[in-house]
């Protein structure tokens, strides 16, 4: 692969003029247009958002030459397109990009390196074909990206990420530092397929798809289980089937969509992170991953607000874990590249390594964990308040049958009991960390200058017991990330750990 083309920072930027057209004084030196067919790309992506209008168009506007409005429509949307392509230019001044767009409307967007804490770089299969990239830069606390380009030539795109990860340092230096670092980590294909194994990609998928057909077409889950209904009570009842082979055919049909749901996910986790890379160039770390389309994203190391550490059963079965984070950049749920997953699935020891790599002063290894009093009822006593209704509500409608739902006070009780055992906290003069679960585990974490705030609650369940809840709130929180809290601690614990906290908050500066 070629070396990136270095983007040549000129004379500092300064405000546009009032008059379009008027020569922007402190402009870079050299501006840079999109890739010539970026006009396609954005045009598809148009074509996203508004075909269910064309088609709607297309089928019902029949007659009386409405049959052009799709084309016109198609039409309009291109000529936007290239419209694009023609008045969108980026380049450099100092210590900044400075994109500029519009025609009629003319718009300047200076925004400083230092201000970019997300760089995303994504490759669908149609861009692996033109040799181009779509370049995201993000910020903390918008909803949308600081700029957005789609598209630019691989190389372009590599060197703008570089320089922006540098500050100014030449590309040629970045490209033989990046040559010469090793990476953090890497997952071979085998590491892939555990990832599939232990995720739940494949269930999300069939759900997904449950959902769109039961949009679009009402009956037809309910036809397909009818007709499977008949087709297997038929059999049965022609071969007089016992009840044992009724058992049997239901624990077949429950293994057989078991394996088939592992399977999808094996595949769609091979799809996703196929190639996984986590690297670092200087103080940004970077994730590449993908087998068709190929996601890059970068963030600045101290943008990582708090650490999840996870895992289920079947990372116990394997001896694997996943290591997630929290960065101070907005989420948007249509674009999901952010970094969030340092580590997908890796051992112990290897989580445990990055850990210690990026928070070298934690000491992880050595934490004083401190276990919390016995409130094994206290966690018990929602599940059993809810197990006690739905039996109450079964045996409404089916009588004593549906005393059978209280078979499961015994096992929620035992789940209670070992989540109370393993729950506990640690606190040192670098990070305080909570864990929590047992059959999913998870240990959550988060430097002490990044905490935003401190609060302690009382539930009437806590005033009952004398117990109290800390919580500490980090910027960039994700949606699926488990709170960072410290439940059921005795009450004068409590209250000194808050004081200890925030004169600590007090004194030292927030770093996000």
């Amino acid at each position: 692969m070629t070396a990136p083309e270095p983007v040549t920072p000129g004379a500092p930027a300064t405000e546009p003029g009032p008059v379009a057209g008027e020569a922007i004084a402190g402009a870079p030196a050299a501006e840079h247009r999109l890739h010539p067919m970026s006009w396609l790309f954005v045009l598809l992506q148009q074509l996203k958002q508004f075909i269910a209008p064309l088609i709607a168009l297309l089928v019902f506007g029949q007659g009386d030459r409405n049959e052009l409005w799709p084309l016109i429509g198609v039409g309009v949307l291109a000529l936007t397109s290239l419209w694009q392509y023609f008045t969108y230019r980026y380049g450099v001044a100092d210590d900044s990009l400075v994109v500029r767009s519009g025609l009629l409307e003319r718009s300047l967007r200076v925004i400083p390196f230092s201000r970019i804490h997300n760089v995303a770089l994504q490759q669908s299969m149609l861009h692996r074909v033109f040799g181009v990239a779509e370049v995201r830069l993000e910020s903390a606390g918008g909803r949308k990206p600081e700029a957005q380009m789609r598209v630019l030539r691989l190389d372009d795109a590599l060197a703008l990420e570089s320089l922006i990860r540098r500050r100014g340092i030449t590309t040629a230096d970045v490209a033989a530092g990046a040559e010469a670092a090793p990476p953090l980590l890497s997952l071979p294909t085998a590491e892939v397929v555990r990832l599939g194994l232990v995720s739940n990609r494949g269930l999300i998928v069939v759900g997904a798809a449950v959902a769109g057909v039961s949009q679009m077409t009402p009956r037809a889950l309910p036809n397909l289980f009818e007709q499977w209904g008949e087709r297997a009570f038929g059999w049965a009842m022609q071969g007089e089937a016992s009840l044992s082979t009724y058992a049997l055919g239901a624990a077949s049909l429950f293994v057989l969509a078991v394996l088939a749901l592992r399977l999808l996910s094996i595949v769609l986790a091979l799809l996703q992170y196929s190639g996984f890379r986590l690297s670092e160039h200087g103080r940004r770390l970077t994730v590449e991953h993908g087998l068709l389309a190929r996601w890059r994203t970068s963030a600045s190391r101290r943008r990582i607000q708090a650490f999840t550490l996870r895992e289920g059963v079947m990372h116990r079965m394997l001896g694997r874990r996943s290591l997630e984070v929290d960065t101070a950049v907005a989420e948007d749920q249509q674009q999901q590249r952010a970094l969030r997953e340092l580590a997908p699935i890796a051992t112990p020891e290897a989580c445990g390594a990055l850990i210690t790599h990026l928070l070298p002063h934690s000491d992880w290894h050595a934490l004083d964990w401190q276990s919390l009093p016995p409130h094994a009822w206290r966690l018990w006593m929602p599940d059993a308040l809810l197990t006690v209704l739905a039996s109450a509500v079964l045996g409404w409608y089916l009588g004593s049958w549906g005393a059978l739902v209280l078979a499961w006070l015994p096992v929620s009780w035992f789940a209670a009991r070992a989540r109370a055992q393993r729950a506990g906290y640690a606190v040192n003069p670098a990070i305080v960390a909570v864990r929590e679960g047992w059959w999913s585990r998870y240990w959550r974490f988060a430097e002490i200058d990044k905490l935003q705030s401190l609060q302690l609650t009382r539930s009437p369940l806590d005033r009952r017991c004398g117990t109290a809840t800390l919580w500490l709130d980090t910027a960039g929180a994700g949606a699926f990330a488990p709170p960072l809290r410290i439940r059921f601690m005795p009450e004068t614990q409590a209250r000194a750990l808050h004081a200890s906290l925030a004169q600590m908050l007090a004194k030292r500066p927030l770093r996000w």
